[in-house]
């Protein structure tokens, strides 16, 4: 059962309750990230959600760790483009223990400058992790030449330069300025009692008073063009994409479905012709990346150098090809996993919490397990044909190339920068 209540405050708080459950978990979303900072800040975001544990008013940083661990439960944070989440998982039995374990992260860290310095040789490291995992790396090299070197095309982890600069009092600046409660929502889901959970929010989240500026707001145009980025590594790595489609689009069913026919899972277009009828890849996935403005809809892969013009050549004309091509069969069969992933899922607390949090944020409205089915189940063959040729058409690509390539290796296929 699903309720939208406001703290004293304001905050929004969204609750799903579950009574077969026996833990629930409880996040506290802030509408800030990436996206959000400023190039000389880049990376202030996710650098302040790892502050957030080394130690509060009243509780050290191992103090934090060693009553985590005493309550079996799961605390932890993620910071997004758009977003920066902390929450807490735990038996349903501890949840006064929780929800205070919680806010007083949130409310009352103190961010030492032992800490601070210490926390910018770990999250270089972190950063060092994912430039030597080419897989994830060019995704970010890919971001940054579709959306340029700021707003979305900055990563989440900021680079090392930026890191450095970092101070406690840029830290207190950047709460002050986007941790404001217009900022926040909560949300809860599990076994819970409504009343009991609420009256310990208000006594501490339902406190904060503090409101946030004025968010630093970006347009996003997708950048199409060939870039190649010579690394020498055993595989190249490729990006290959499109504009998408926006949280909030009337269309998102339709993107979703086409991008499990395309490129989702076993029996996709893509892992069927590429990587098992012709051995080119041994990955290779399509994904679609939504924002609150805009969207992606792009191709991963990894193959030899030897290959890689045929496995672009190929991604594209099924790309191209997909508005003329798509049967009922496979949008049958694309429903079915997609109404399934939907549901498995939703088995989890976290997963439930995490689902109407970002209803709220994105659609500023809740959708039912089933009212989504519905819309998934509405979708026709024609919706989806139509989609295709509106997403592709003769639209230009972006590719990124990552690897032991030049460009002149890449220009040959000609495709992408039609």
């Amino acid at each position: 059962m699903f309720k939208k209540v406001l703290l004293e405050n304001n905050i929004p708080v969204l609750l799903e309750t579950v009574k077969e459950a026996h833990s629930l978990c409880i996040g506290i979303w802030v509408k800030t990230g990436a996206r959000y900072e400023n190039p000389d800040n880049n990376g202030i975001s996710h650098f302040l959600e790892h502050m957030f544990f080394k130690g509060t008013e009243k509780r050290t940083a191992e103090g934090i760790a060693m009553e985590t661990d005493s309550l079996g439960a799961e605390l932890n944070a993620l910071t997004s483009s758009e977003y920066t989440l902390f929450y807490v998982k735990v038996l349903d039995e501890y949840i006064e223990k929780a929800v205070d374990l919680l806010t007083d992260i949130f409310l009352h860290s103190t961010f030492p400058e032992t800490g601070i310095e210490k926390e910018k040789n770990i999250i270089s490291e972190e950063i060092n992790m994912v430039e030597d995992t080419p897989s994830d790396y060019v995704h970010e090299l890919f971001n940054k030449n579709v959306w340029g070197k700021d707003g979305l095309g900055q990563p989440v982890l900021g680079s090392k330069e930026t890191i450095e600069t970092f101070t406690r009092e840029d830290l207190l600046r950047y709460i002050g300025k986007c941790y404001g409660r217009g900022n926040i929502v909560v949300a809860c889901s599990g076994n819970f009692r409504e009343e009991e959970f609420i009256a310990y929010l208000n006594r501490s989240l339902g406190g904060l008073q503090r409101n946030s500026e004025k968010r630093r707001e970006l347009s996003s145009e997708f950048m199409s063009g060939l870039h190649v980025i010579p690394k020498d590594l055993s595989e190249a790595h490729v990006c290959l994409g499109l504009k998408g489609m926006p949280y909030g689009s009337e269309d998102r069913y339709s993107m979703h479905l086409l991008n499990t026919i395309f490129g989702s899972g076993y029996s996709s277009r893509l892992f069927q012709n590429i990587r098992e009828k012709r051995g080119l890849v041994y990955s290779i996935y399509s994904f679609h990346m939504s924002y609150s403005d805009t969207g992606l809809w792009a191709v991963c892969a990894g193959t030899e150098k030897k290959h890689i013009n045929e496995v672009i050549n190929i991604t594209v004309d099924e790309m191209r090809n997909l508005s003329g091509t798509v049967t009922s069969d496979e949008l049958q069969r694309a429903k079915a996993q997609l109404k399934g992933n939907l549901i498995l899922a939703l088995e989890s607390t976290s997963s439930k919490m995490t689902n109407i949090a970002k209803q709220e944020i994105y659609y500023g409205k809740y959708f039912s397990p089933e009212e989504v089915i519905s819309m998934v189940d509405s979708v026709t063959l024609g919706d989806v044909k139509n989609l295709a040729q509106r997403l592709v058409g003769d639209n230009p690509l972006a590719l990124t190339v990552y690897g032991p390539v030049k460009e002149e290796d890449i220009k040959g296929s000609g495709k992408v920068l039609q």
